[in-house]
């Protein structure tokens, strides 16, 4: 199993999200003013989730995919995964927190491979699992440093335009932070979309085919023979 480097991985899920940024947003923005209309926003719930897959496949983002049909297709499978996730994970709080945070990482793929692989509930929680195993720390790391990284910015920013309590400081600080925060969305998504990127690429690429070699004629040693047997003929002469 490839262990992720989460560096690297911050950085290409940031290369990602820039690449995607304007399409993220104004996905994002579709999504808050459809999200109360009964129905269409199980499918844009489900279309939000596949963001990542796409994305790691380095398919150019269109905001208006979210209201394709075939997302509402399979709603019924769809809530019975998150009503398996759900359960589970809070369960798992119960037990001291760690359980809940580790099982929350091990299948935070799941509903990602729900739609990009057609699996059911039960396949998709163990698929999950299985593609996150031994990388579970790694991917909480990678999208913790994501989270803190905008937290610390947010205060920066915050205590640099807010010395002085000065008015229109305060408003250019507020504007940089609404876009830091607003910029939260695609960071996250493009290092869920870089970590599924790796999680799901072939490991080993296929060899390539070994020719056989090609059968000697049969007539070749016939004349190696007869050309030895001329050259002794010329020696004793």
């Amino acid at each position: 199993m490839k262990k992720l480097d989460v560096i690297a991985t911050v950085k290409d899920g940031l290369g990602i999200a820039l690449v995607n940024y304007l399409s993220l947003v104004i996905c994002a923005a579709l999504y808050l003013i459809t999200i109360w209309i009964p129905y269409l926003n199980v499918g844009t719930t489900i279309a939000m989730c596949s963001l990542p897959a796409e994305m790691a496949k380095g398919h150019m983002v269109n905001p208006l995919f979210i209201f394709e049909a075939k997302y509402r297709r399979n709603m019924g499978e769809f809530f019975i995964l998150m009503s398996l996730m759900s359960g589970a994970i809070f369960t798992g709080f119960l037990f001291g927190i760690i359980p809940g945070i580790v099982i929350s990482v091990a299948w935070s793929f799941a509903t990602v491979l729900f739609v990009d692989k057609e699996l059911n509930a039960l396949e998709a929680l163990r698929e999950s699992n299985h593609i996150t195993y031994g990388n579970k720390w790694r991917i909480f790391l990678a999208e913790f440093c994501v989270a803190v990284c905008l937290c610390v910015a947010v205060s920066i920013v915050s205590a640099i335009f807010g010395i002085g309590h000065i008015g229109w400081l305060e408003t250019i600080g507020t504007i940089i932070n609404v876009v830091l925060v607003v910029f939260a969305v695609p960071a996250i998504y493009g290092v869920e979309a870089s970590i599924y990127k790796q999680l799901t690429m072939t490991e080993e690429e296929p060899a390539e085919p070994v020719k056989a070699e090609e059968p000697v004629k049969a007539e070749e040693p016939k004349k190696a023979a007869k050309a030895a047997k001329a050259e002794k003929a010329e020696e004793k002469a």
